[in-house]
């Protein structure tokens, strides 16, 4: 009689056992779904948001279909959901309110680009070489002054992600930010990827426009030079911040 109650008390208490094991699994697909759910009603509001982006000129002017493509990478990897809509809200505040102004700061601008390149991360694998390095002189003068055009990193990130090797050992992407000398700098390169890209929809900033729109506002202010060395693609741009802010001041 003692041994039957023995067994009867294991085979209750493996049956609690798995009770519990059950019940927890249950919690953790409820709280994944409840997961999900608030992810895809954050992901439709922002949706929402992109399609309402109305930008008129050429300091403002962007191509929406850029985000909607981050909103479906960020839709089909839930596990970074979170982040990277926090990060796409960011850019979409930057974009409705911050590129409405003729120009923003320095740090403005690279905030927004590190949300940018943050959001784009979704897109490539955590084993891909992906280098960002900030080189910023904070007590420069001009650093936290208005004086740089809203949205002009986007063209270079844009264009690194879109054309990089993504498959390649030896892949890589790299953005330097610096701000020295009240000179501001922007540096991207990335491996060329062997695969035909399909021709960019039209719209939105293409190199022709960044230099242009680079011309109109910092004349020989700035300079933009885009090359390629040993199947690495390379972009480097430099704004004189100083000489602009001079010739503004002389020409009253």
């Amino acid at each position: 009689m003692t041994q039957n109650n023995s067994i009867t008390f294991i085979f209750l208490a493996i049956m609690l056992l798995l009770v519990i094991i059950i019940c927890l699994m249950v919690f953790q697909l409820m709280k994944a779904k409840k997961a999900k759910d608030d992810a895809e009603q954050s992901f439709y509001a922002l949706e929402m948001k992109v399609n309402d982006l109305q930008l008129e000129n050429l300091e403002s002017k962007l191509n929406p279909h850029l985000f909607k493509n981050i909103l479906n990478s960020i839709q089909s990897h839930a596990y970074q959901t979170y982040f990277a809509l926090d990060k796409l809200a960011n850019v979409l505040d930057y974009i409705l309110y911050e590129s409405k102004k003729k120009f923003v700061t320095a740090k403005e601008e690279i905030d927004f680009a590190m949300n940018l390149i943050e959001i784009n991360k979704i897109k490539i694998s955590p084993l891909f070489e992906l280098k960002i390095k900030k080189n910023i002189n904070e007590e420069d003068k001009l650093y936290e002054q208005p004086l740089l055009a809203p949205l002009i990193s986007i063209d270079l990130i844009e264009n690194a992600f879109k054309h990089a090797d993504l498959q390649s050992a030896d892949a890589f992407i790299s953005v330097v930010f610096e701000f020295k000398d009240n000179a501001f700098f922007m540096t991207v390169s990335n491996k060329i990827s062997d695969k035909k890209v399909l021709k960019k929809e039209r719209g939105g900033f293409g190199h022709n426009t960044l230099e242009h729109r680079l011309r109109i506002i910092y004349k020989n202010n700035f300079k933009l030079d885009r090359f390629i060395e040993n199947d690495v693609y390379i972009a480097h741009l430099k704004i004189d911040l100083l000489e602009y802010k001079t010739e503004m001041l002389t020409a009253g």
